[in-house]
């Protein structure tokens, strides 16, 4: 059975890479110099199975970044569907067939995981038409084993799986110039520090131990962030260049929409949780349960009887949140919450949540002057620290005033909040925290099923000190504080707050 599927592998892989007739020598000479010195031209001819798309501006970046650096360590968190394994293996061929490479290794967290991403490298070497016509017959009789074969240009290939001793292992004399670990975590063995510890130690002492000083080599990391210490995020710190990713990017777009529609995400995203979708798209693994176990919701009193209500909105990650120089990474999650106090209770009444433009950020924020009407008054702040600086005055505040000079508004008058803020997961879980235990931090029932709502809860519930997205509750933290600030000058007499009595000579 094992031989039939393989065959009927190879078959397809033959059928889909016929070959053009009427060719001379000649000619192929100079389409394959013409190809060779065009590595996406290269792709696109030899593999048109996987180049049915054309591919992004990341994917072109990437792939340069691999064949310009003969001697490179990279880790690509991309997101499902966006190829990071037809991507390395058409770059891992090019290297092979145009001499530049000789000897890979496919390390996976099992060998039958290896040796089944290493399939597709070994079938297009043996029935690629284009590849044996361009190249010639790569396959080895007697060296082309599952897993472990050698073409007979003498590049060999060989799949591991963690743990296995890889200790002298060579091509002739020639030590692993490719390395690529695919799918290294498991959920299962994330779930044990220990086995990631041992498993880390197996991958800088064994494996990436099995290259040569002297030679240039090549490790490429491929694998989602799945859990807050992994081996993937291990590499994070050590390789040449992190390149993160997410199904969508910091403006809440495709980042492959050549391939994948803001409809066909949006279907996909809807059948699984919001846990799962920051896990497998957005490399954002949520640990629920360390601080927030549970959230309370309830009905919200009427706008109307509260002395005012607090519209506190985050942009994005400051400056002290942003990756380093060697990573590039696509995460910027805004917010926008109405919080609302009454009788030592605090109400979320609203929340928009979520990965978007800065046009949406604004269009949130004269929402909720909308939602809140004339039934009570608003104050409006937006984060604004000095690490944030000079965003909110170059490219907020010219989006703001543009919006409320449109026909039928008025300019919403906004405060930026200055304050030099504490470590933000020290802030929620001081600030918030008691309050959600003691049950004074409610959520608007009316709007529990709304998805914005559903990301708030979401985001309360994966706070931690490692949590990368707390913006929601950031938002929060920040309406709560200058709520209580408020309060404060209140109960001193200060301000005193209470309704005019009715005049029958006033209309």
């Amino acid at each position: 059975q094992a031989i039939q599927q393989w065959s009927e592998y190879v078959e397809n892989i033959r059928k889909q890479t016929a070959l053009f007739e009427g060719e001379t020598e000649e000619q192929q000479r100079k389409r394959i110099k013409l190809l060779e010195a065009d590595h996406e031209l290269w792709f696109k001819y030899y593999f048109p199975q996987y180049c049915y798309a054309e591919p992004a501006d990341f994917h072109k970046e990437a792939s340069l970044r691999i064949l310009k650096n003969a001697e490179w360590y990279e880790v690509r968190n991309w997101s499902r569907e966006l190829a990071k394994d037809v991507r390395t293996m058409m770059e891992v061929l090019y290297l092979v067939l145009t001499k530049k490479k000789r000897y890979m290794l496919m390390i996976s967290n099992s060998y039958d995981n290896a040796e089944k991403f290493l399939k597709p490298y070994q079938g297009n070497l043996q029935a690629n038409q284009r590849i044996i016509n361009d190249y010639g017959v790569q396959e080895l009789p007697g060296s082309w084993s599952a897993g472990d074969f050698v073409t007979r240009k003498g590049c060999a290939f060989l799949a591991l799986g963690a743990g296995q001793s890889p200790r002298g292992t060579k091509n002739e004399e020639v030590r692993p110039d490719i390395i690529v670990f695919n799918d290294i975590d498991t959920d299962e063995d994330c779930r044990n520090p220990d086995i990631i510890e041992k498993r880390w130690q197996w991958i800088e002492k064994a494996a990436i131990g099995t290259r040569s000083i002297s030679k240039p080599t090549l490790i490429v990391f491929l694998g989602n962030i799945i859990a807050e210490d992994c081996c993937v995020v291990r590499a994070n710190t050590t390789a040449d260049f992190v390149h993160v990713v997410n199904i969508r990017n910091e403006n809440g777009e495709s980042s492959w929409p050549q391939k994948n529609t803001e409809e066909m995400i949006d279907r996909v995203l809807s059948l699984v949780s919001y846990n799962a979708q920051q896990q497998e798209y957005y490399n954002n693994p949520i640990d629920e349960g360390k601080v927030f176990k549970e959230m309370t919701y309830g009905p919200c009193p009427p706008l109307r009887d509260l002395s005012f209500v607090v519209i506190y909105a985050d942009p994005s990650p400051s400056n002290r949140d942003r990756p380093g120089i060697k990573a590039k990474v696509q995460n910027s999650c805004k917010a926008v919450v109405i919080v609302g106090y009454l009788n030592n209770k605090y109400y979320i009444y609203k929340a928009f949540v979520d990965t978007t433009t800065n046009a949406t950020f604004i269009d949130w924020l004269y929402a909720t002057r909308t939602e809140c009407g004339t039934s009570t008054q608003p104050y409006f702040f937006i984060e604004n620290n000095t690490l944030q600086n000079p965003f909110y005055e170059q490219v907020l505040l010219p989006l703001i005033h543009a919006k409320g000079k449109e026909p039928g508004k008025t300019v919403l008058g906004i405060s930026p909040d200055t304050r030099a803020k504490p470590d933000k997961y020290f802030r929620i879980e001081g600030t918030l925290e008691p309050l959600n235990r003691m049950g004074c931090l409610i959520l608007n029932e009316k709007e529990k099923e709304n998805p914005h709502m559903k990301r708030l809860e979401a985001q309360f519930k994966s706070v931690s000190a490692n949590s990368k997205t707390m913006d929601g509750p950031d938002a929060v933290e920040g309406a709560v504080f200058i709520t209580q600030q408020k309060i404060t000058v209140q109960s001193v007499g200060a301000v005193k707050v209470f309704k005019r009595p009715a005049n029958a000579k006033r209309y």
